[in-house]
């Protein structure tokens, strides 16, 4: 009966054929297995709401070949269908329990080993696969990044992290995703590296079953797509069928492991129980186009395969099948009994997380500092803009943190639009200082695949108004990391920012993006915004100590306005300019930590970036024309404020007045009313000066939507005087 059901051969190939033995091919039907009755077992527990996630694996159960030929040192980055692939992975540790493990978190149990609860997730530290929540393509970036660490390696050691010189970088995703512009430009910069014999060993595999969702797939589109690809190593291989599957990817993996080149692995699968448990595949899809699928099922091409080998009979094929049956059935039900996140601290706690196993600062060379900077020397003593001040922070933290990289557009020979990476790629080459292609979903899935293979990366993001054609990278991928790992995984890195306005009218809304709102919407991330170039120094060094010690994800915003700006009320007079201070010899700026100047009570005026300058221009002018006894702060951090701290600093003024340079809308002036309303109800009178909402036009009409001196003074004087509040 069982063999009259069973689909024709799809190759011609035998087990000896691919290097398998009879028990070889057994154990991967049995992952199938498996990795199938876990998607029944998740349906049956969800109309019981006992299970919270639904979209399965079958159908793809081919990619269990992945999980034997892939090495564990091998890290992968996995497509949601990749059931069979982990169960198979899990097997080459012993003691692991991937049902259980899985169980757990479909049932979304505390004791989940990979999420703690918080996501029904594919992932595991000790098989080196990071947790991945999103499957629309969001995690290629970072595989390739993976990949390009494993080169740099070669060349560069990371902290901590010691792979075999052969690893490779695993990357499975769907046909569907494979459309998405994140996919698109992770395999082009994979290629675009490639090209010019940068190493990327990493395997794509493109899991092609013909649907996304509901919307169709045309036929031969994969194939057509990359099959021409420069700089890509192109493969097919049927993942209906357990033989052509490991030929596929031995092949790749060989390309990969010698070559150290990019392959696209084109694997043929398909899509089987719709794209969830609540999708009814019969409204978009004939009757007759699910029964074609159906009737290739990849268990039961196994079964074919195990009958034909006379490996195992029909009567233990089924018998197979029921045992494991009866074994997922047995382990839900301990596993929907296992504790769950019970109050919103436990749910929180890995966002980030205070780790204790700190990385310590590496001591400060000095005797390579004054080799390094000697062609500096003459200007070390002489004040300096904040863009160069920037500069030479950044080679005093590439000198003393040898696993650290800066990387972006434009940051090598040229140094920068604005030169602040000027003469590092000649202090420290190529390799730590890495030009990109122009793709901020690429620079940015660099640095999160640097981060998670031991490294400290730096990227630059050229313009404020860039970062939303990548925000994904940061508030999908980075940002998440550590909360849905609960902690085990981490991407450190400091995110260079170029942005804000007041450029005098140059570049219109794209050079002067003045909305930092999308970053302070992402719990977790620390955002910093110096003022001046003595505080940058301080600033920057602190975040890259707070990355490297807590691996955390940082935004560092410089504001473009302020880079070369030297004077603070005449010309001459060098009042925004600072004297560099190696690094042990000043003091530290840690995060939340702000910035006060004066101490008068009558008004208190809270600022940071170009606001905060305007104000420091504004306030002698109010203290010597009006008599008004005044304090000015700089925030310095926008994440995480010390909101205790700043309202005692508040506390003795009794009118506050906010200048904040970002758009009325999301700024962070909101909170900051917010918070002084609640925690001093009825002791300030408080105003605010903002931005306008709108975006900011080219030349003199900038002047139009921005804050400035004249608005501050008046704003000032009227709260003063009591005539707003």
């Amino acid at each position: 009966m069982l063999e009259g059901a069973l689909p024709p051969a799809v190759v011609d190939l035998t087990p000896q054929a691919v290097g398998l033995a009879p028990t070889e091919l057994v154990d991967l039907f049995e992952s199938q297995l498996m990795s199938r009755h876990l998607d029944y077992q998740s349906r049956r527990l969800r109309a019981r709401n006992e299970s919270f996630y639904t979209i399965g694996s079958a159908g793809h159960e081919g990619n269990a070949v992945l999980g034997k030929l892939f090495r564990i040192t091998d890290m992968a980055f996995l497509h949601y269908r990749s059931g069979a692939l982990l169960i198979q992975r899990s097997k080459q540790r012993p003691g692991e329990t991937p049902l259980y493990d899985m169980l757990l978190s479909f049932a979304a149990s505390s004791e989940d080993p990979i999420s703690g609860g918080r996501h029904k997730v594919l992932g595991s530290r000790t098989l080196l696969v990071p947790p991945q929540t999103s499957t629309i393509a969001s995690h290629l970036p970072k595989a390739m990044g993976a990949a390009h660490a494993l080169g740099l390696a070669q060349r560069l050691p990371p902290d901590g992290m010691a792979l075999p010189k052969d690893s490779v970088i695993l990357c499975n995703f769907g046909d569907a995703s494979a459309n998405h512009s994140t996919a698109q430009g992770a395999i082009n910069t994979a290629g675009w590296a490639a090209y010019q014999n940068s190493p990327m060993p990493i395997v794509f595999v493109c899991e092609d079953n013909g649907i996304g969702i509901s919307t169709r797939t045309p036929r031969g589109w994969i194939h057509a797509s990359f099959s021409g690809r420069a700089g890509l190593h192109y493969l097919y291989c049927d993942g209906t069928d357990l033989l052509d599957s490991v030929r596929g990817v031995q092949a790749a993996l060989a390309y990969a492991r010698r070559w150290r080149k990019p392959v696209f692995l084109h694997m043929r699968v398909v899509r089987l129980l719709g794209h969830a448990g609540s999708d009814t595949e019969v409204g978009y899809r004939t009757l007759e186009q699910v029964e074609a699928d159906e009737r290739q099922d990849p268990l039961l091409h196994s079964a074919r395969i195990l009958l034909e080998q006379n490996i195992l009979t029909a009567e233990q094929i089924c018998e197979l099948n029921a045992q494991i049956a009866q074994r997922v059935s047995r382990i839900a039900e301990q596993a929907i009994r296992r504790p769950k996140l019970q109050s919103a601290a436990e749910v929180m706690a890995s966002i980030a997380p205070l780790r204790s196993d700190i990385r310590p600062v590496p001591p400060a060379d000095h005797g390579a500092r004054q080799a390094l900077l000697a062609q500096e020397q003459r200007q070390l003593d002489k004040p300096q803009n904040m863009a160069r001040l920037i500069n030479l922070a950044l080679a005093d933290i590439l000198l003393q943190y040898r696993n650290c990289v800066v990387c972006g557009e434009d940051v090598g020979r040229k140094g920068g639009v604005y030169s602040v990476t000027t003469g590092l790629v000649d202090k420290f080459g190529p390799q730590r200082v890495i030009n990109t292609l122009l793709d901020e979903q690429s620079i940015l899935g660099l640095a999160i695949g640097l981060g998670q293979l031991g490294y400290l990366p730096i990227p630059e993001i050229q313009f404020l108004a860039y970062v939303h054609n990548a925000e994904d990278q940061i508030r999908g991928e980075a940002a998440t990391l550590s909360f849905f790992s609960n902690g085990q995984f981490s991407n450190p890195m400091v995110v260079r920012i170029a942005g804000l306005a007041y450029q005098k009218g140059f570049g219109g809304h794209f050079h002067n993006d003045n909305s930092l709102a999308l970053f302070r919407d992402i719990p977790g991330l620390v955002i910093a915004c110096p003022s001046n170039g003595a505080d940058a120094v301080e600033m920057l060094r602190s975040c890259v100590a707070l990355a490297h010690e807590q691996r955390r994800v940082v935004i560092f915003i410089e504001p473009i306005a302020l880079y070369m700006t030297r004077d603070l009320h005449q010309p001459g007079d060098e009042g925004w300019t600072a004297t560099y201070v190696g690094p042990g010899e000043s003091t530290p700026i840690a995060p939340g930590e702000f910035g006060c100047h004066g101490d008068g009570t009558d008004l208190c005026i809270i600022s940071y970036g170009n606001g905060y300058y305007l104000s420091r221009q504004v306030a002698r002018e109010l203290e010597q024309e009006h008599g008004i006894s005044l304090r000015v702060i700089d925030l310095r951090w926008l994440a995480p404020l010390d909101e205790m701290a700043l309202v005692e600093a508040v506390a003795p003024c009794d009118a506050v007045l906010l200048v904040d340079e970002c758009r009325r809308t999301g700024s962070i002036s909101e909170a900051l009313v917010t918070l002084l309303t609640e925690r001093a109800p009825g002791r300030h009178r408080i105003a605010r000066i903002t931005a306008e909402d709108c975006f900011i036009p080219l030349a003199d009409a900038a002047r139009l939507v921005l804050p400035d001196r004249q608005q501050i003074v008046a704003a000032a004087l009227g709260l003063v005087r009591g005539e707003s509040a």
